[in-house]
């Protein structure tokens, strides 16, 4: 694809050819192999961007490295066709180098050179077109600056009247101020006088003030004497009735009162035999009616071991269905006996807590983290009042043992799911 002789480079070329040349080969540069590293810079780029901005690496590596210009021009030989006129022509020429593209090269760019004449006397009279566009242009701006001008001159002399008239309105003003100061001087020593009136009336009226409350306390004071007077007037009176009193008794020499009249029958039914507190006797810990009248003392406070509770009523349950169903199980019994109860769920193995529907009356707790729901509910026990009724429901016999050295009820789990499930 070469010739015997040497190839004109491309600063011997017309700039017409050279642009052609850097368009061409930046058409096909992404599918030249090897490219120089100038080059794969700008190859992503857009063809006509990569023959912007690579065009003088392109000059570069195609006049020193032939084998790249032969690799550029065999993909320029098998890119499409392209317009055919001289300056692509003398371009693929020098590319390509196909047989005879010498003569090729010198006929398109004898063919350029001839019409180099014609395109200046036409770029000539292009350009006085446009000189004579811009001394038409240049007329009108002057002419327009003219306008602008005389409109500026008009709107400066507007303004300089307006100045005036705002320099007069500027000295009215001033002069308005200091009238309204003068004014506000007046104003100021009347309402000095007005304040040193008030003053004057102000203390007036503490002194007066002063006296209607000495007075008060006056009044106070008499009513206070009355008050004891009469308080000892009915001491002295209540002390001489009883004086008579004590005198009459030991006048008439009278034992002091004791017992009843039913005491002697009393302690004759008592005699008949012994009987056992219900709540040890007949009913038992697992009673629900022994429960039923613990919750009914006034007062009473209700402690649940929540999972040992459920998991004696509904074992075959998940926790979830466990909690749930006996919270919803003992609402009516909270709201039947008006008991103060607290339901106290194990969480010690796990650091979240679930969320519950908790109902009315009914408080809801979880063990904290690593500590068991026993020792949640003996520190309950430990701080109610002593003498107050406190259950605890549990069938744990280590937490029914501390319940009852607390001073508080115990009774089993089995107590309460009968009393839920008595309950409508």
């Amino acid at each position: 694809m070469s010739g015997d002789r040497a190839a004109p480079g491309l600063a011997d070329l017309p700039d017409e050819v050279r642009n052609r040349i850097h368009a061409l080969t930046a058409d096909v540069l992404p599918d030249v192999a090897k490219l120089p590293p100038p080059l794969r810079k700008v190859a992503d780029f857009a063809p006509a961007r990569r023959a912007r901005l690579g065009a003088g690496a392109m000059t570069a590596a195609l006049e020193s490295d032939e084998e790249f210009r032969d690799r550029v021009g065999v993909q320029v030989a098998e890119a499409p066709a392209r317009p055919d006129d001289v300056a692509t022509a003398a371009a693929l020429a020098w590319l390509v180098r196909p047989d005879g593209w010498e003569a090729t090269l010198e006929a398109a760019l004898a063919a350029i050179a001839q019409r180099a004449p014609v395109q200046d006397d036409a770029e000539a009279a292009r350009l006085r077109q446009q000189l004579g566009s811009a001394e038409q242009a240049a007329r009108d701006l002057r002419a327009r600056h003219r306008e602008e001008v005389a409109g500026l001159k008009g709107e400066n002399a507007t303004l300089r009247r307006k100045l005036g008239e705002a320099r007069a309105a500027a000295r009215e003003a001033l002069a308005a101020v200091e009238r309204a100061d003068r004014a506000a001087e007046e104003l100021r020593e009347q309402a000095d006088a007005a304040g040193a009136s008030s003053q004057k009336e102000l203390r007036q009226l503490r002194a007066q003030v002063a006296r209607l409350e000495e007075e008060a306390r006056a009044d106070r004071r008499a009513g206070r004497a009355e008050r004891v007077e009469a308080s000892l007037r009915a001491r002295l009176l209540l002390d001489s009735v009883i004086d008579a009193a004590t005198g009459l008794r030991r006048e008439l020499a009278l034992p002091p009162a004791s017992g009843a009249p039913a005491d002697r029958l009393e302690a004759a039914l008592a005699s008949e035999g012994t009987r056992q507190p219900t709540s040890a006797g007949s009913l038992g810990p697992t009673s629900p009616a022994l429960l039923e009248q613990y919750l009914g003392l006034p007062r009473a406070r209700l402690i649940v071991d929540g999972y040992n509770v459920s998991k004696t009523a509904w074992a075959s349950s998940s926790l979830e269905a466990q909690r749930n169903r006996l919270l919803s199980a003992l609402a009516p019994v909270v709201a039947r006996t008006r008991v103060e109860a607290t339901v106290v769920f194990d969480a010690a193995a796990s650091s979240a807590r679930p969320v519950v529907s908790t109902p009315r009356g009914v408080k809801v707790v979880f063990s904290p983290e690593g500590v068991i729901a026993d020792r949640v509910i003996a520190d309950l026990v430990a701080a109610e009042p002593a003498g107050r009724v406190v259950v605890v429901v549990s069938s744990d016999q280590e937490v029914a043992r501390h319940a009852e050295r607390s001073g508080a009820r115990s009774l089993a789990a089995e107590a309460l799911v009968g009393l839920l499930a008595r309950t409508p």
